[in-house]
């Protein structure tokens, strides 16, 4: 007989609406043996069948679905096929140019939950970050070159970025290194007609930020002939997609010389050396500097890392949110653009709109809404699984409060 949890009375809401996660504190009891990261079944606190997940004792996250169905064989076959959905899905709703570098598979948004696969050319990069899942790792990636060669798509190496302090809560230890032959770490990707060295083994996540595909595709059409100021750039991926649009002069910043000196380098493979510049500050210091030089851009972009990562520490984010917004309106020229985003799924949409709203405000500015954006389709939104809404991008027009 398979080991089994057995959920509280009235526990599990999440789950039920269509969650994938079952917290410690809504477990009644065990029934059975199994080691952590073994394959459970779950039942509800009168005996109903809710399915089968992966278990962890060790985290606070005890139980990761992997299926609604109690009598489901997950074996080699049920990861292929669920391997394959994730693949087709993408081939669905994205352009082959997209597909070259994107992400394979998210977590819980593919029933895959705990583990990343981002493909940068010929070469995938996988994050795996639950217990459970990383004992079926490597069967995941096989599936994932198989499905692809039969697409006429050879992967020619695996890089594991599961360096994250999240690996910790699980009580697994970070790592990273090859899954198999070694290779040239830093990996030439056009996107959207933009050319970029991304160092998976060293540069942020898993070497390139996937999700802002579209956003950054979207700032072209108003940077032509524009100052444009990148605030955040990290590689330089807003900057890059500003210059060859046309802007007039783009300064892209981050607090990462590193970054800057990567950035420095993709500005030279597209040929806009003499457009784009980059430079290391800190924004939240550089933001006044411009405001009392009296300089103004025609368009400001702001794409910061995640303020917040837990609860716990939301009240302070919307204070570094509200800031860096307020500032980059004040050195905005009338009329001009407005890029902003946050890409923390603990701010949630209706927090971070007041907060803009707030921050334009206090800055004496009126907001025109141009466009409201998510992240790009092959990090799809999993309804009921909030942590899979995490992306929110603005694109506005500033206006004089006369206006």
């Amino acid at each position: 007989m398979s080991a089994s949890a057995i959920l509280k009375k009235g526990a599990g809401r999440s789950l039920k609406s269509g969650g994938l996660w079952i917290y410690d504190n809504e477990i009644e009891r065990f029934e059975g043996s199994f080691n952590n990261g073994e394959i459970i079944k779950i039942y509800d606190f009168d005996g109903f069948s809710l399915g089968q997940g992966f278990v962890n004792t060790a985290s606070k996250i005890t139980v990761r679905m992997l299926t609604r169905n109690i009598d489901t064989i997950i074996d080699d076959n049920f990861i292929y096929n669920r391997v394959l959905s994730a693949y087709n899905y993408r081939k669905s709703v994205m352009d082959k140019n997209a597909l070259l570098s994107c992400r394979l598979i998210f977590g819980e948004a593919d029933f895959l939950p705990g583990i990343v696969v981002d493909k940068y050319s010929d070469v995938l990069v996988v994050e795996s970050l639950a217990l459970g899942i990383d004992k079926l790792k490597i069967k995941i990636i096989e599936s994932l070159k198989n499905i692809l060669l039969k697409d006429g798509i050879n992967i020619k190496g695996v890089y594991e970025r599961s360096d994250a302090k999240v690996r910790e809560n699980e009580g697994m230890e970070r790592f990273k290194g090859f899954i198999g032959k070694p290779f040239d770490t830093n990996i030439n990707i056009i996107e959207n007609g933009v050319k970029y060295i991304v160092d998976v083994k060293d540069g942020q996540k898993t070497g390139f930020f996937l999700d802002q595909k579209y956003n950054r595709l979207a700032i072209q059409k108003i940077c032509k002939g524009m100052d444009v100021l990148d605030c955040f750039t990290h590689t330089g991926s807003f900057a890059l997609n500003a210059a060859v649009a046309g802007a007039k002069s783009v300064l892209g910043v981050d607090a990462s010389q590193t970054a800057i000196n990567q950035a420095t380098k993709n500005a030279e493979i597209n040929n806009v050396q003499n457009i784009v510049s980059f430079e290391c500050h800190d924004v939240f210091e550089l933001l006044p500097k411009i405001e009392k030089q009296q300089k103004k851009y025609d368009v400001v972009i702001l794409d910061p890392p995640a303020f917040t990562k837990s609860r716990n520490s939301v009240k302070n984010a919307v204070k570094g949110y509200k800031e860096i917004n307020f500032r980059a309106m004040k050195i905005i020229n009338n009329n001009g653009f407005f890029a902003t985003c946050s890409c923390s799924h603990f701010m949630p949409y209706e927090l971070f709109t007041k907060t803009i709203a707030q921050a334009a405000k206090d800055a004496h500015k009126r907001l025109r809404q141009i466009e409201y954006r998510t992240q790009s389709p092959d990090h799809p939104i999993l309804w009921s699984a909030d942590e899979s809404y995490y992306l929110k991008f603005y694109i506005f027009q500033v206006c004089e409060q006369m206006y």
